[in-house]
Protein backbone atom coordinates (compact mmCIF):
# COMPACT_ATOMS: atom_id res chain seq x y z
CA UNK A 1 0.00 0.00 0.00
CA UNK A 2 1.03 3.32 -1.02
CA UNK A 3 1.29 5.48 2.65
CA UNK A 4 1.80 8.88 1.45
CA UNK A 5 3.66 9.54 -1.91
CA UNK A 6 6.91 7.71 -2.81
CA UNK A 7 6.25 5.87 0.75
CA UNK A 8 4.62 2.24 0.90
CA UNK A 9 4.37 -0.35 2.82
CA UNK A 10 4.77 -4.00 2.38
CA UNK A 11 2.95 -6.83 4.33
CA UNK A 12 5.02 -10.47 4.56
CA UNK A 13 3.87 -12.78 7.02
CA UNK A 14 2.24 -10.30 10.01
CA UNK A 15 5.48 -8.02 9.04
CA UNK A 16 5.67 -4.60 7.72
CA UNK A 17 8.64 -3.28 5.58
CA UNK A 18 8.90 0.73 5.22
CA UNK A 19 10.19 1.57 1.08
CA UNK A 20 11.29 5.16 0.67
CA UNK A 21 11.46 5.53 -2.94
CA UNK A 22 12.82 9.39 -3.58
CA UNK A 23 15.95 9.49 -5.63
CA UNK A 24 17.65 6.79 -3.79
CA UNK A 25 15.73 3.78 -2.05
CA UNK A 26 15.43 3.66 1.53
CA UNK A 27 13.89 0.64 3.59
CA UNK A 28 12.95 0.77 7.44
CA UNK A 29 12.95 -3.02 8.07
CA UNK A 30 13.61 -5.81 6.67
CA UNK A 31 10.72 -8.64 7.62
CA UNK A 32 11.34 -12.40 8.05
CA UNK A 33 14.16 -14.88 6.28
CA UNK A 34 12.38 -15.21 2.89
CA UNK A 35 10.76 -11.37 2.63
CA UNK A 36 13.59 -10.50 0.10
CA UNK A 37 12.13 -11.58 -3.03
CA UNK A 38 8.41 -9.93 -1.88
CA UNK A 39 10.92 -6.64 -1.62
CA UNK A 40 12.65 -7.38 -4.78
CA UNK A 41 9.63 -8.10 -6.65
CA UNK A 42 7.81 -4.44 -5.29
CA UNK A 43 11.05 -2.51 -6.03
CA UNK A 44 10.62 -4.14 -9.63
CA UNK A 45 7.45 -3.00 -9.46
CA UNK A 46 7.83 0.60 -9.13
CA UNK A 47 10.56 0.24 -12.33
CA UNK A 48 13.50 1.05 -9.78
CA UNK A 49 16.59 -1.20 -8.95
CA UNK A 50 17.47 -3.37 -5.49
CA UNK A 51 20.57 -1.95 -6.23
CA UNK A 52 19.12 1.81 -5.86
CA UNK A 53 18.60 0.62 -2.30
CA UNK A 54 21.88 2.73 -0.23
CA UNK A 55 20.13 2.52 2.78
CA UNK A 56 18.64 0.20 5.22
CA UNK A 57 17.53 1.53 8.62
CA UNK A 58 16.14 -1.48 11.49
CA UNK A 59 14.04 -0.95 14.05
CA UNK A 60 14.66 -3.13 16.13
CA UNK A 61 17.09 -6.59 16.16
CA UNK A 62 14.38 -9.43 16.12
CA UNK A 63 14.59 -12.26 13.56
CA UNK A 64 11.48 -10.84 11.72
CA UNK A 65 12.52 -7.16 11.61
CA UNK A 66 16.07 -8.20 10.28
CA UNK A 67 15.54 -11.05 9.15
CA UNK A 68 15.30 -10.41 4.97
CA UNK A 69 18.42 -8.28 5.29
CA UNK A 70 20.42 -11.79 4.48
CA UNK A 71 18.90 -12.11 0.71
CA UNK A 72 19.25 -8.03 0.62
CA UNK A 73 22.81 -8.15 0.98
CA UNK A 74 22.99 -10.57 -2.47
CA UNK A 75 21.65 -7.78 -4.39
CA UNK A 76 22.94 -3.99 -2.60
CA UNK A 77 25.73 -2.54 -0.71
CA UNK A 78 23.07 -0.67 1.17
CA UNK A 79 24.32 0.89 4.62
CA UNK A 80 22.91 -1.21 7.59
CA UNK A 81 21.36 0.73 10.32
CA UNK A 82 20.66 -0.13 14.04
CA UNK A 83 20.76 1.35 17.21
CA UNK A 84 23.92 0.51 19.49
CA UNK A 85 21.63 -1.35 22.14
CA UNK A 86 20.45 -3.74 20.08
CA UNK A 87 23.81 -5.36 19.35
CA UNK A 88 25.58 -4.52 23.04
CA UNK A 89 22.36 -6.08 24.59
CA UNK A 90 21.68 -8.65 22.11
CA UNK A 91 21.11 -11.29 24.99
CA UNK A 92 18.36 -8.79 26.79
CA UNK A 93 16.22 -8.69 23.65
CA UNK A 94 13.28 -10.15 25.56
CA UNK A 95 11.89 -12.44 27.71
CA UNK A 96 10.65 -14.63 25.22
CA UNK A 97 13.58 -15.77 23.71
CA UNK A 98 15.34 -17.01 26.94
CA UNK A 99 15.17 -20.55 25.27
CA UNK A 100 16.40 -19.60 22.47
CA UNK A 101 19.59 -17.67 23.36
CA UNK A 102 19.71 -20.35 25.92
CA UNK A 103 20.10 -22.87 22.87
CA UNK A 104 22.16 -20.59 20.59
CA UNK A 105 24.80 -20.43 23.61
CA UNK A 106 25.71 -24.45 22.83
CA UNK A 107 26.44 -26.33 19.69
CA UNK A 108 25.89 -27.52 17.46
CA UNK A 109 22.94 -24.65 17.33
CA UNK A 110 24.95 -21.29 17.76
CA UNK A 111 26.46 -21.03 14.11
CA UNK A 112 22.17 -20.65 13.47
CA UNK A 113 22.52 -17.42 16.00
CA UNK A 114 22.93 -15.43 12.93
CA UNK A 115 19.70 -16.10 11.48
CA UNK A 116 17.72 -14.49 14.16
CA UNK A 117 20.14 -11.46 15.23
CA UNK A 118 21.94 -9.32 13.86
CA UNK A 119 26.16 -9.29 15.18
CA UNK A 120 28.19 -6.23 15.22
CA UNK A 121 30.46 -6.45 12.12
CA UNK A 122 26.96 -7.17 9.85
CA UNK A 123 25.85 -3.22 11.08
CA UNK A 124 27.56 0.29 9.33
CA UNK A 125 25.83 2.45 11.51
CA UNK A 126 25.37 1.62 15.20
CA UNK A 127 23.12 4.54 16.13
CA UNK A 128 22.35 6.35 19.40
CA UNK A 129 19.13 8.53 18.96
CA UNK A 130 19.37 11.80 17.15
CA UNK A 131 20.54 11.38 13.73
CA UNK A 132 18.97 12.48 11.40
CA UNK A 133 18.79 10.89 7.30
CA UNK A 134 18.25 12.37 4.49
CA UNK A 135 14.89 10.77 3.77
CA UNK A 136 11.48 12.85 3.54
CA UNK A 137 13.20 16.07 4.08
CA UNK A 138 14.56 14.70 7.09
CA UNK A 139 14.32 11.41 9.15
CA UNK A 140 15.37 11.45 12.80
CA UNK A 141 16.22 8.54 15.26
CA UNK A 142 14.28 8.63 18.11
CA UNK A 143 15.28 6.56 20.85
CA UNK A 144 11.97 4.15 21.99
CA UNK A 145 13.74 1.05 23.79
CA UNK A 146 11.28 -1.12 25.69
CA UNK A 147 10.72 -3.68 23.54
CA UNK A 148 14.13 -4.26 23.00
CA UNK A 149 17.00 -1.96 24.53
CA UNK A 150 17.68 -0.44 21.13
CA UNK A 151 14.40 -0.16 19.83
CA UNK A 152 13.81 3.06 17.48
CA UNK A 153 11.24 5.38 16.32
CA UNK A 154 12.09 7.28 12.61
CA UNK A 155 10.30 10.53 12.50
CA UNK A 156 9.65 13.06 9.49
CA UNK A 157 8.93 16.43 11.08
CA UNK A 158 8.38 17.57 7.29
CA UNK A 159 5.96 14.46 6.26
CA UNK A 160 4.21 14.53 10.12
CA UNK A 161 5.11 11.29 9.74
CA UNK A 162 6.58 8.08 12.18
CA UNK A 163 7.14 4.77 11.97
CA UNK A 164 7.54 2.99 15.69
CA UNK A 165 8.56 -0.40 14.38
CA UNK A 166 7.01 -2.66 17.61
CA UNK A 167 7.58 0.09 20.21
CA UNK A 168 3.60 0.59 19.53
CA UNK A 169 0.92 -1.87 18.52
CA UNK A 170 -2.33 -1.36 17.02
CA UNK A 171 -4.00 -4.70 17.84
CA UNK A 172 -8.02 -4.98 17.65
CA UNK A 173 -8.05 -1.35 16.23
CA UNK A 174 -6.79 -0.48 20.15
CA UNK A 175 -3.52 1.42 19.94
CA UNK A 176 -1.67 -0.48 23.06
CA UNK A 177 2.09 -1.07 24.12
CA UNK A 178 3.93 -4.40 23.11
CA UNK A 179 2.61 -7.55 25.19
CA UNK A 180 4.61 -7.73 28.68
CA UNK A 181 5.79 -11.16 27.44
CA UNK A 182 8.05 -9.33 24.58
CA UNK A 183 9.39 -5.94 26.68
CA UNK A 184 13.02 -6.17 27.73
CA UNK A 185 11.76 -3.61 30.58
CA UNK A 186 8.18 -1.97 30.30
CA UNK A 187 8.86 0.91 32.30
CA UNK A 188 11.33 2.10 29.29
CA UNK A 189 8.19 0.91 27.01
CA UNK A 190 5.89 3.30 29.00
CA UNK A 191 8.44 6.17 28.81
CA UNK A 192 8.96 5.65 25.00
CA UNK A 193 4.93 5.82 24.82
CA UNK A 194 5.25 9.44 26.40
CA UNK A 195 8.17 10.70 23.85
CA UNK A 196 6.26 9.74 21.01
CA UNK A 197 3.04 11.24 22.41
CA UNK A 198 5.28 14.59 22.18
CA UNK A 199 5.97 14.31 18.62
CA UNK A 200 4.04 16.24 15.83
CA UNK A 201 2.54 13.46 13.22
CA UNK A 202 -0.41 12.59 11.50
CA UNK A 203 0.48 9.34 10.49
CA UNK A 204 1.81 6.39 12.91
CA UNK A 205 3.18 3.39 10.71
CA UNK A 206 3.76 -0.35 12.61
CA UNK A 207 5.90 -3.27 12.50
CA UNK A 208 2.46 -5.29 12.29
CA UNK A 209 -0.09 -3.42 11.36
CA UNK A 210 -1.70 -1.12 9.13
CA UNK A 211 -0.61 2.56 9.88
CA UNK A 212 -2.99 4.84 11.78
CA UNK A 213 -4.17 7.78 9.65
CA UNK A 214 -6.99 9.38 11.42
CA UNK A 215 -6.22 11.49 14.68
CA UNK A 216 -2.95 9.46 15.41
CA UNK A 217 -1.35 11.35 17.73
CA UNK A 218 -4.56 12.25 19.57
CA UNK A 219 -5.06 8.55 20.16
CA UNK A 220 -0.86 8.35 21.26
CA UNK A 221 -1.71 10.78 23.79
CA UNK A 222 -5.00 8.90 24.74
CA UNK A 223 -3.10 5.79 25.21
CA UNK A 224 -0.43 7.62 27.75
CA UNK A 225 -3.15 9.20 29.95
CA UNK A 226 -4.73 5.26 29.95
CA UNK A 227 -1.39 4.07 30.95
CA UNK A 228 -0.19 6.64 33.63
CA UNK A 229 -4.21 5.90 35.22
CA UNK A 230 -3.27 2.04 35.42
CA UNK A 231 0.39 2.93 36.75
CA UNK A 232 -1.24 5.08 39.50
CA UNK A 233 -3.69 2.16 40.21
CA UNK A 234 -1.05 0.11 40.34
CA UNK A 235 0.83 2.21 42.89
CA UNK A 236 -1.86 3.22 45.09
CA UNK A 237 -2.49 -0.85 45.73
CA UNK A 238 1.41 -1.54 46.20
CA UNK A 239 1.74 -4.16 43.11
CA UNK A 240 3.41 -2.10 40.92
CA UNK A 241 7.24 -3.55 40.64
CA UNK A 242 9.28 -3.95 37.12
CA UNK A 243 7.52 -6.27 35.21
CA UNK A 244 3.82 -6.89 36.91
CA UNK A 245 2.24 -3.81 35.11
CA UNK A 246 -0.89 -5.43 33.41
CA UNK A 247 -1.50 -3.99 29.97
Amino acid sequence: MEIIPHVYQIRYRTVNVIVIAEEELTLIDTGWSGSSSQIIRFIHSLRRSPEEITLIILTHNHPDHVGGLAGLRKFTAAKVAIHKADISNIDRQSASSKFVRKLFSHTPFSPLRPMFYLEPHEVDLQLEGGEVFSPLGGLKVIHTPGHTPGSISLFSPQKKLLVVGDALNNRHQTLQLPPKRVCSDLTQAIDSAKKIAQLAFDILCFGHSKPLTTDASTKVCQLVKRLMGDVDSESQMGYLTKGKLSL
